[in-house]
């Protein structure tokens, strides 16, 4: 099996100020990679590159901002290792139905957004980040990168009140293999997780009561999924060089139901 080492390679991570973007920077970094840590949040992502060391650097961005995205790949393409990385972690959701319980549509203006920085923040990313990875030089099997993008198994089984964060996710589902198809004339790979219920800061809200009815919800193991979770199988997809265009659900073989 051939897949890529990642000691000596650079990568960028978009929500790396906390949860599953934090863990993988955490990861990488522990792997021998130098990480670029991008995130909105100023103060969170500071924190998180500082604790990780030298092997990792911050810049401010939005996902929804072609400037900022453009100058963050910059920043990783013009490090001294080759950009070979890139994993989209950045993602925000709202809870809003249809049409409520008075009888009001939702405001469209919410939908756009979650769509917005979801959907098109991955693919405004996922695109500079090939189109920097295309330069460098091949190894030994022509893989040049690997693109790592995240759903939800919200873009199979989304909830009651989940139409905006369920049409995200499903798209960033629906694009994988396509995207792959467009990359592979230079070498990149391109593959999506799904992840279940994880115990990131999405769930600040959930008291310790629901954080147990949930963990009972999984078929097994009967757990929340943790932000290392993820980080690993973003690991296990970068090492895999046979792995590509595939979306891969992190569930606990958990299938949702519709609240």
């Amino acid at each position: 099996m051939t897949g890529m080492d990642i000691n000596g390679t650079t990568a960028l991570v978009t929500g790396g100020g906390s949860g599953l973007g934090a863990a993988t920077a955490s990861t990488l970094v522990g792997g021998g990679a130098t990480v670029v840590l991008v995130d909105r949040d100023e103060e969170a992502g500071r924190s998180v590159s500082e604790r990780l060391g030298d092997r990792c650097t911050f810049v401010a961005a939005d996902v929804t901002n072609s400037e900022q995205v453009a100058a963050a790949v910059a920043h990783a393409a013009d490090g001294g290792d080759p950009f070979r990385i890139a994993v989209n972690c950045a993602g925000i959701g709202i809870g809003a139905r249809t049409v409520d319980r008075d009888g009001e549509p939702a405001e469209l203006s919410a939908f756009e957004r979650v769509v917005r920085v979801n959907l098109v923040g991955t693919y405004a990313v996922a695109s500079q980040a090939a189109a920097a990875m295309a330069k460098t030089d091949p190894l030994d099997d022509g893989e040049r990168g690997v693109i790592v993008n995240t759903a939800s198994i919200a873009a199979f089984e989304g909830q009651i009140g989940q139409t905006a964060y369920s049409a995200s996710k499903g798209g960033v589902v629906a694009l994988t293999l396509p995207m792959a198809r467009d990359l592979a004339t230079v070498g990149i790979r391109v593959n999506t997780i799904a992840p279940g219920i994880i115990d990131t800061p999405l769930l600040g809200s959930v008291d310790d009561d629901m954080r147990e009815a949930l963990a009972a919800g999984v078929p097994f193991p009967k757990r929340l999924g943790v932000p290392d979770d993820f980080a690993q199988l973003v690991l296990a997809i970068i090492q895999n060089g046979y792995l590509n265009g595939e979306t891969i659900r992190m569930d606990g073989a958990l299938r949702m139901p519709p609240r």
